[in-house]
């Protein structure tokens, strides 16, 4: 009986965690945490968003942007007056959104109970069901929203997951295309000034 060498078995461990990533959507997203943890995918914050028209109007009420919850209950999040929120753009489908919503859930933990913070976690492909079940079977917290209106120009791009975190004006104060862990305590210094601010 001939021995297995050594670079065999690392070959076909390899080749499974490669097929594994291909196919898993929570393999990827396993990897993925796991590259944020590092340090990786650190949310981008040091650079507000300009004024612009497309973007921002400079008062409440420009641009709406409603969503509802599993009830039907609109929630225009660009007119929370005197509220900072959270807008994350996800799919149940989608591996890096399914990697950066723990930290999410854990950034969320720590402001459910303060009533100047809004959380809107925003299925683009409108099933809340589907979404809620997810987040059910993940154990997470996260408050489920789809999209009832349009989605203003400049809020989303082309990817997802997209964050936006709007200030108490209504005007974007930080926007991050791509996976972020946002359970680092830099982006709840974020929001507390954002709180703070008159």
């Amino acid at each position: 009986m001939k021995k297995i060498k050594i670079s065999t078995i690392i070959t076909v461990i390899l080749g499974a965690f490669v097929v594994a990533m291909l196919f898993s959507p929570d393999m990827k997203a396993w990897v993925s945490r796991g590259l944020m943890k590092i340090g990786l995918f650190k949310p981008d914050l040091e650079h507000p968003v300009q004024d612009s028209p497309a973007v921002s109007a400079g008062t409440i009420g420009k641009p709406p942007m409603f969503v509802s919850d599993g009830k039907g209950n609109p929630i225009d999040v660009a007119n929370q007056t005197g509220k900072v929120v959270f807008i994350n753009f996800w799919a149940t489908w989608c591996p890096p959104c399914i990697a950066e919503l723990p930290s999410i859930d854990k950034l969320y933990q720590q402001f459910k109970d303060n009533e100047a913070v809004v959380f809107a976690i925003v299925d683009v492909d409108g099933q809340y069901d589907k979404s809620k079940q997810f987040m059910d079977s993940k154990k997470l917290g996260l408050p489920v929203h789809v999209v009832s209106g349009e989605i203003p120009a400049g809020w989303l791009g082309n990817a997802i997951p997209t964050t936006l975190i709007l200030d108490k004006k209504g005007q974007i104060a930080a926007k991050h295309e791509g996976m972020a862990d946002y359970s680092r305590p830099e982006v709840a210094a974020f929001i507390n000034q954002l709180i703070a601010a008159e």
